[in-house]
C-alpha cells in the first residue's frame, strides 16, 4: 500500500516539491540545496558534491524535472548517492570488484571468424591493449572464443595499482559503472586517462553487437536497452570528468 504521507504523480512518481535546486558551498564541497534546504541521499547523508561543476550538473538534473521527479532521468544524482551511501564505505571492495574484470577483460577474447568481425575487433581492441602496455606496463594474453585464459599476475597487479590511485569514491563509483556496463576495465581506464573519447569507448565495447545489427538487423527492445545503458555510461564519464576537474 502506498504511503499516504507521500504525494505521488504520474505512474507513482513523487510530485515536485521545490522550485529551485542550487549547488551551495559547504564544508568539504558543494551541497545540493532545494529552495534553500540541504538535500539528502536515500541513506540520509548530505548530498555533498566534491566540485562545483558536479554540483551544478546535479542541480541541473533536479531543475530539469517537470511536475514529478523521475530518478530514471537523473543518472548523476543516482551515481552521487551510490558514491556517498555505498562506495565511500567500501572502497577496497569496489576496487577489488573492478580489478576482477582484468582477469577476463572483454578485449582479450576474440572471435575466430568471420573475418569481418575479427578485423573489427582488432581495430577496436588492439589500441586498448597497446595503451595498457604503454601506460600501465600490463600485457594481456588473447584467447579465441570463450575459453578462459589466465592473465599474467604482473599485469593484473598493474591494473590493481592503477585503481589504488583512485581515492575519490565518486570517481571509483564512476569507474565501477563504466566497467560493469562494458565488461572491460581496460576500456574505461583508457577513457578516463584521456586517450579514448566516451563515444569511442562505448563503441569499442560493443563491436560484437554492432556486427550482429549490421547482419541481422536491429531489435527494437534490445536497441532501447542498449541506449539506456549508453546513457548510464555517458553519465558516469561526466561524473568522473567533473571530479577530475
Amino acid at each position: 500500500m502506498a504511503d499516504p504521507t507521500v504525494s505521488t504523480g504520474k505512474a507513482g512518481l513523487p510530485k515536485r516539491f521545490f522550485r529551485e535546486a542550487r549547488a551551495e558551498a559547504g564544508e568539504g564541497g558543494f551541497v545540493l540545496s532545494l529552495d534553500g534546504r540541504p538535500a539528502r541521499t536515500p541513506g540520509r547523508a548530505p548530498l555533498l558534491l566534491p566540485t562545483l561543476g558536479l554540483g551544478e550538473a546535479v542541480a541541473a538534473e533536479w531543475n530539469g524535472q517537470g511536475d514529478t521527479i523521475d530518478p530514471a532521468t537523473m543518472p548523476l544524482t543516482r551515481l552521487a548517492n551510490t558514491a556517498i551511501d555505498g562506495v565511500a564505505r567500501e572502497m577496497e571492495a569496489v576496487r577489488a570488484d573492478i580489478a576482477r574484470y582484468a582477469g577476463s577483460d572483454l578485449v582479450a577474447y576474440r572471435a575466430g571468424e568471420p573475418a569481418t568481425l575479427v578485423a573489427a575487433q582488432d581495430a577496436a581492441w588492439e589500441p586498448v591493449l597497446g595503451w595498457a602496455r604503454e601506460a600501465l606496463g600490463a600485457r594481456f594474453v588473447l584467447s579465441q572464443g570463450v575459453m578462459f585464459v589466465q592473465q599474467p599476475d604482473d599485469s593484473l597487479a598493474r591494473v590493481r595499482e592503477r585503481l589504488e590511485a583512485e581515492s575519490s569514491p565518486f570517481r571509483l563509483a564512476a569507474l565501477h559503472v563504466m566497467t560493469t556496463l562494458t565488461g572491460s576495465v581496460l576500456i574505461p581506464l583508457m577513457h578516463v586517462a584521456g586517450a579514448l573519447e566516451a563515444q569511442a569507448a562505448w563503441e569499442a565495447a560493443h563491436v560484437d553487437e554492432r556486427y550482429q545489427e549490421s547482419h541481422w538487423g536491429q531489435d527494437a527492445e534490445a536497441a532501447l536497452r542498449l541506449e539506456r545503458r549508453e546513457a548510464e555510461f555517458v553519465a558516469a564519464s561526466r561524473l568522473y570528468r567533473h571530479v577530475a576537474d
